[in-house]
């Protein structure tokens, strides 16, 4: 089994995945989106922590940035119907620290929008992380809150803004700040003061 790899980015298959070159080998790796793009925009040598899926006619490899997302990517696996395309496709949009706020608040809003899972499947996968997320976030001594983030995020799409950079500026806001608009207006002028 391929636990990480570290190689160079050199391009995508048809169906999407990255291609990572490792000793003049070029494996497949399905990525989540936000870094499938840094890999577009940095082409270096970067690491990719692996989980591997066996099926009867396949052996996928899903790759992550950090040892984080992996585990996420697992855990999202260990509920009932998900399997890793739509574990990906979560994960594909917003970052685990706001679908884990999400999820922990019991807010399964966030989750339909992502394709295959409706109000049902998205309600399940909230009883079945909802108790683990929020006990993990009490750990770390995190604040249980609500789904804002996301919106925020939604809202930062609609306006044209990318996905990584509005999630790189809604990590600068204030944690203390509370309401969508709020936060929202405090992540303007974090993307304002950046251009």
């Amino acid at each position: 089994m391929i636990g990480k790899l570290t190689g160079i980015f050199c391009g995508t298959t048809p169906e999407g995945a990255a291609i990572v070159e490792v000793g003049g080998v070029g494996y497949a790796v399905r990525v989540p989106l936000a870094t499938l793009n840094s890999m577009h925009a940095d082409r270096k040598t970067f690491s990719l922590f692996i989980h591997t899926a066996v099926r009867e006619d396949a052996i996928d490899l899903y790759g992550f940035p950090t040892e984080e997302e992996l585990a996420f990517f697992k855990e999202l696996l260990g509920v009932s119907s998900i399997g890793p395309k739509t574990a990906l496709g979560i994960l594909n949009i917003a970052d685990v620290a706001t679908l884990k706020r999400g999820i922990a608040a019991g807010d399964a809003a966030i989750l339909t929008k992502v394709y295959g899972i409706g109000k049902k499947s998205a309600e399940r996968i909230v009883v079945e992380l909802r108790d683990k997320l929020a006990n993990e976030s009490r750990a770390r001594g995190e604040k249980v809150g609500t789904s804002e983030d996301a919106e925020v995020i939604e809202a930062l799409l609609a306006l044209g803004y990318g996905a990584a950079e509005s999630r790189q500026a809604l990590k600068k806001v204030d944690q203390e700040l509370v309401g969508v608009r709020e936060r929202l207006s405090a992540t303007l002028k974090k993307l304002g003061s950046a251009s």
